[in-house]
């Protein structure tokens, strides 16, 4: 087996001339790549990440490595979710389509998140391995030094495949802070042995009253359609009177059978109730079928793959 091992404080990747030696670093992660050219598949397996923030730097003793293939991202994976200061993961995920001459122009982009019950994931720090690197015969470890998230605000990702880096670094920073925009925090589970759909409507954040300068009176209104638009079920939450963050902690249960799973769409808007009779739309998201963006698709996507267990993530509501 080949081991790349980078030193502390180099550059992972040094073909790179324009690439910059990361000021300070949020830690190492092990990763063990397998490269097969007859079936165009790379093996990745995240071993484990060393010397990370601590508690008080992060907020969280948990973790998780995020894992995409740039610049398309149609090709992603995530470890498990691992506790302690040198959480170990041993988590395997497979790339398909590479071809031997194609590998330079693809890059994978690994994360590391700090996990926080019931908040929002926090990235941590990234790296960015470039394929055009890879060892065509055997396995070839490497160690990633991961360039905190505050360098990465700064100044962009650290290293750049083409053009994908400085877009994405910039949707990275859009990420870390939507300035003001309303939020809305929700967890999602599947049984597709009892085929329910558990939504949990958990908090909202940044809603404000468009009329007048006061808080605003605010409820979720959640709708489920079939394939076709039409609706299957429908419920909402109870007001929560003059709160701009309001918690609802509110959970909700939908009936769908697995093969319908793919066919649906959930859709969840968010009204300031103004009087009795009327109210007006803050804003909304969907999710399932006719995603009304990326991070939805994705929630949804991790919903059916993690087999029963809640998924929670914030979404950026969208004008009516």
């Amino acid at each position: 087996m080949f081991v790349f091992q980078e030193p502390d404080g180099a550059r992972a990747l040094p073909v790179h001339p324009s690439a910059r030696e990361p000021i300070s670093k949020c830690g190492d992660l092990d990763v063990l790549f397998d490269y097969r050219p007859s079936s165009q598949k790379l093996v990745v397996t995240v071993l484990e990440a060393k010397d990370i923030p601590d508690k008080d730097r992060s907020g969280a003793s948990t973790w998780q490595v995020h894992t995409v293939l740039m610049p398309s991202k149609k090709q992603r994976g995530k470890t498990g979710v691992q506790r302690g200061p040198g959480p170990v993961f041993k988590d395997k995920m497979t790339f398909t389509k590479l071809a031997p001459e194609e590998l330079s122009s693809y890059a994978l982009r690994f994360r590391l998140y700090a996990v926080r019950k019931m908040i929002k994931e926090r990235m941590m720090g990234e790296r960015l391995f470039h394929l055009g690197n890879l060892n065509q015969e055997g396995e070839m470890k490497v160690t990633l030094v991961l360039e905190p998230r505050s360098n990465l605000r700064r100044g962009g990702s650290q290293i750049s495949l083409s053009a994908i880096s400085h877009s994405d670094s910039a949707s990275s920073t859009q990420s870390l802070s939507h300035g003001g925009v309303p939020e809305l925090l929700v967890g999602l589970s599947y049984n597709a042995t009892t085929g329910r759909l558990s939504v949990e409507m958990i908090k909202g954040s940044h809603f404000r009253n468009l009329a007048i300068n006061r808080p605003p009176d605010t409820y979720g209104k959640l709708c489920l359609l079939n394939s076709v638009g039409q609706e299957m079920s429908r419920c909402k939450t109870s007001v929560r009177r003059g709160q701009p963050n309001p918690v609802y902690k509110e959970t909700f249960i939908f009936q769908v059978a697995l093969f319908q799973l793919s066919d649906v769409t959930l859709m969840i808007s968010i009204y300031n109730r103004r009087s009795i009779k009327r109210k007006e739309m803050i804003g909304w998201l969907s999710m399932g079928q006719n995603s009304s963006g990326e991070e939805e698709l994705n929630h949804w996507q991790e919903m059916r793959e993690s087999k029963g267990q809640q998924v929670c993530q914030w979404h950026t509501l969208l004008e009516s």
